[in-house]
């Protein structure tokens, strides 16, 4: 960029006209002859010479760079239109717990270069698009499972951000049918080196599904699937904050505090793609990701202990300190907004206004809780579902924060408050019944309060090939009382599962009647053989079975709010007011198949290893170990010296019979020797004879 930046000037010395050389060059003959010159007239006549020399070689360097520099203004262009927003979403729940959502949008517009150089936009995420041509991408990572009962599941953030434990993938693409399963393939290849996971084993079509119509409008260039066992650390969060313009060292990211993350009790880190083609009147939104952290956590409070008369305790009260260990001391600055919202739930506000009536409390914001920083705007929900109390949002702007002036928002109560949280129109979970281990039964169940009429419910399974569902056992019970299974279902697509091909999928469209209180969908399964090499490393634990997706058109999410500025501008409230479906998902299965015994093989190969070993040590020992001829001789001397037992009884016996002391003589042949070897060998030999042979 120096280079770049010098150009013009280099430029303007070297359009020296042929004139002025002509001069140079005779100022510089003249100055030769002259040996009076000062050394400064001489630096700036090789000064000059040298620029002329230089001529070409910068002129050429300038014709190279305007194309550069025409791409650069190009990319100012598109820099204008790229834009940047962080937000985050602070809310109490009702079991002493506090909800933290941190939302990142990313917007770049259509290009016709492929090349293109993005100044906010991540640029990996802009050569996926391009490369595979994904017109729609939600990535998530999830630890933990989200409680429905106590966190909500009738609001936005529930429906939209509680994922099943694992990984989850689904992608649209923008190619014809034939080359749907290719693109899929090649794009969880990248997502799995970008993200540092798993991703890849996601390619195998044993894993990803096709649906039709139970899950996403987008029949046939829709690919899904899940890892409900991967596990979620610091390797996959990091590479997600570098997509950030910030990454992690300013703004609201840098909030995000890695043990305080994961000693929560439900984290989702999960990245949203939208890519919008081109219109004809060249109208577009072009690329928008959104990337969102939703984290559940316990505040750290001396407070929490306090009780009341009643055996109601005050709810902790907690800051942004005591949440992730950190103050915000700054915004990003390539943020065009950075808001912190504090949001009420309809069940807080509820009781809250149930307390004001029975002249118990004042006002809420007075003699319940308090902020620690005065909120700058106050949005309130248009009254929603039912006409219940509307939420409440505070908002908070970071913009005048800064190293010396950090932000810290905190809530204190000054109350004990017990409210529940609005709940979905029916709450589903899923269990195994039946007894033993060669066929099982898979049961949804499903409990709902609401006396609405045909209340319409789309169910989504994918189970694994080796398990083996009938279908034809379907059962459908609504009150524990058994229903004909064309009265309830729909409409229903099966795919069965290929062995080690493809899973075998569900999709269900219900109609439960008026006044129904609880149903339940009964099928049975058998469990499949495996390979010994298709087991994983903890086959004894059980195999997981992904979750099911229920979701119930009939019923929304959005929230709408009162038209104001903020509103307008904010990127979270927007996804808010979108009108998207209540979506839940079911419990992840653990079953158990059957399972050979591992340790067999172990025993054998140590047993075998061990005699194969001692047999061939000792054959090795005997017939490489030789004698040397010394070794021999000193062995025949020691042989031929008695020892002093046998001396005494000679010097004995000759003194009895009268007769000259002589020395015993023993024999030297190492006969015995030989014998002894010879029989160690020809019994090893027979040992391993014996042994290959009964083994085979």
């Amino acid at each position: 960029m120096l280079f770049l930046c010098r150009l013009p000037n280099f430029r303007h010395i070297a359009g020296i006209s042929s004139d002025r050389a002509g001069i140079l060059n005779t100022t510089r003959h003249s100055h030769s002859v002259n040996a009076a010159h000062t050394p400064i007239q001489a630096r700036s006549l090789l000064l000059m010479a040298l620029l002329l020399l230089l001529r070409p070689v910068l002129l050429l360097s300038l014709l190279l760079s305007a194309p550069i520099l025409r791409s650069q203004a190009a990319s100012g262009s598109i820099a204008e239109e790229e834009d940047f927003s962080e937000e985050l979403l602070l809310r109490p729940l009702q079991d002493r717990k506090v909800l933290a959502h941190f939302h990142f949008r990313s917007r770049a517009p259509h290009t016709s270069s492929n090349g293109c150089h993005h100044h906010l936009f991540p640029k990996a995420i802009s050569q996926l698009v391009k490369k595979f041509h994904v017109k729609g991408m939600e990535l998530s990572f999830t630890q933990g499972r989200w409680n429905y009962d106590r966190w909500g599941a009738f609001d936005p953030v529930a429906s939209n951000n509680a994922k099943p434990p694992g990984v989850e993938l689904w992608a649209v693409f923008d190619v014809p049918h034939e080359q749907v399963d290719d693109s899929w393939k090649n794009l969880t290849h990248a997502l799995s080196g970008l993200f540092c996971a798993s991703i890849n084993f996601l390619e195998s079509s044993m894993t990803f599904s096709a649906p039709e119509w139970g899950y996403r409008p987008a029949a046939g260039s829709l690919r899904y699937s899940t890892l409900p066992r991967e596990a979620v650390c610091t390797e996959n969060l990091t590479p997600w904050l570098k997509l950030l313009p910030c990454r992690d060292k300013a703004g609201l990211s840098a909030l995000m505090d890695r043990p305080s993350i994961y000693k929560g009790f439900y984290h989702s880190q999960q990245l949203r793609l939208a890519s919008s083609e081109i219109e004809s009147e060249g109208v577009g939104l072009g690329i928008v990701l959104q990337q969102t952290l939703t984290v559940v956590v316990e505040p750290n409070s001396q407070r929490s202990a306090i009780t009341y008369s009643h055996e109601t305790k005050l709810q902790p009260s907690w800051s942004l300190t005591s949440i992730f260990g950190r103050k915000v001391s700054g915004r990003c600055v390539l943020a065009k907004s950075s808001i912190i919202y504090l949001q009420l739930d309809r069940g807080l506000i509820a009781q809250l206004d149930y307390l004001q009536k029975e002249n118990e409390i004042s006002a809420p914001d007075e003699s319940v809780f308090e902020f620690s920083v005065e909120p700058d705007n106050i949005l309130k929900e248009l009254n929603g579902f039912e006409k219940k109390s509307p939420s409440v949002l505070y908002e908070f702007s970071i913009e005048k924060s800064s190293e010396s002036r950090p932000f810290d928002l905190g809530l204190t109560w000054k109350r004990p408050v017990v409210w529940s949280c609005q709940k979905a129109p029916l709450h589903a979970s899923r269990f195994l019944m039946g007894s033993g281990n060669e066929r099982v039964s898979d049961r949804l169940h499903t409990d709902t309060s609401e006396g609405s009429c045909k209340l319409e419910v789309k169910v989504f399974q994918v189970v694994p090939w080796y398990i083996k569902v009938y279908y034809h056992t379907l059962q459908v019970f609504v009150d524990e009382q058994p229903q004909a299974v064309s009265d309830v279902v729909e409409k229903m697509h099966v795919s069965p599962s290929v062995d080690k091909v493809s899973p075998g999928v569900m999709e269900m469209i219900l109609k439960f009647p008026c006044g129904m209180k609880s149903a339940a969908i009964i099928s049975d399964f058998d469990k499949g053989f495996l390979h010994i090499d298709e087991y994983p490393p903890d086959a004894n634990q059980g195999f997981d079975i992904p979750s099911a997706i229920i979701s119930f058109p009939h019923f929304h999410t959005s929230i709408q709010f009162f038209k104001d500025k903020s509103v307008d501008k904010s990127s979270i409230l927007s996804r808010f007011q979108e009108n998207s479906a209540v979506l839940a998902y079911t419990e992840v299965l653990l079953v158990p198949l059957t399972t050979p015994d591992f340790s067999m093989p172990y025993n054998v190969i140590t047993i075998t290893c061990t005699i194969y070993a001692l047999y061939f040590g000792a054959l090795l020992n005997v017939l490489r170990r030789r004698v040397g001829k010394e070794e021999r001789l000193a062995k025949s001397k020691d042989a031929n010296k008695p020892g002093r037992p046998l001396q005494l009884r000679s010097r004995l016996s000759a003194k009895l019979r009268g007769r000259p002391y002589q020395p015993p003589r023993q024999s030297s042949t190492p006969s015995s020797f030989i014998s002894r070897k010879l029989i160690l060998v020809i019994l090893v030999a027979g040992i391993g004879v014996y042994w290959q042979i009964y083994f085979e």
